[in-house]
């Protein structure tokens, strides 16, 4: 039975600037750095088959780190935007709270936490999932269906996307959802790929 591990990346630079930063290509902040090295002492008893990231800075470093660190680093690893953060479009590298002085609290929230409305040219969690889901289903599961332990590292909203499938939760559940950033999660599979267990590590 496979084990699928998830991580969203430290935080980046721009988390802590608070902007929205989409496809951006920003790098770990210190604190960002310090959370990849906590994942990877929290993973340090785990042995991975292969390894996913998006083709983004922040996640691809912070599984550097974690590899790395628990001395697997020789392991493959495939880096594809379809694990991209979600498009935020003309929000990208504007302030949060400027944007919602901006537009109002209810709009933003809107474009932020609503399944399928995005924000002016960019993406919804709809239009995530709808890149992310085809990409899982055809390079990742058949990792997963071949008994490979695999880890993803990978961003807020393209893991959420992830997630609602794996979970098959309501789009109302996936909008509350909150992934922390470097806090791996694991997944026991069963051999049909269903979740039996769910551990935050």
């Amino acid at each position: 039975m496979p084990n699928l591990v998830i991580v969203r990346h430290g935080q980046s630079l721009w988390n802590l600037e608070n902007k929205f930063t989409g496809w951006i290509d920003v790098d770990l902040s210190d604190k960002g750095i310090e959370e990849a090295n906590l994942a990877a002492d929290n993973l340090k008893n785990y042995k991975f088959d292969v390894a996913f990231t998006s083709a983004l800075k922040r996640a691809n470093r912070t599984l550097d780190i974690i590899l790395d660190k628990i001395n697997q680093n020789d392991i493959s690893v495939t880096k594809d935007e379809a694990l991209n953060e979600r498009m935020y479009g003309d929000l990208q590298g504007l302030n949060k709270d400027e944007t919602r002085k901006k537009f109002g609290d209810e709009q933003v929230k809107m474009w932020r936490r609503s399944f399928d409305v995005p924000p002016p040219n960019g993406e919804s969690l709809k239009d995530t999932a709808d890149r992310v889901l085809p990409y899982y289903h055809k390079v990742i599961e058949p990792e997963l269906k071949a008994g490979k332990n695999v880890i993803i590292s990978a961003h807020g909203n393209s893991l959420r996307a992830l997630m609602m499938y794996l979970e098959n939760l309501s789009k109302e559940e996936i909008l509350e959802t909150e992934i922390p950033t470097g806090k791996p999660i694991l997944y026991k599979l069963d051999d049909n790929l269903k979740v039996i267990e769910k551990t935050f590590l």
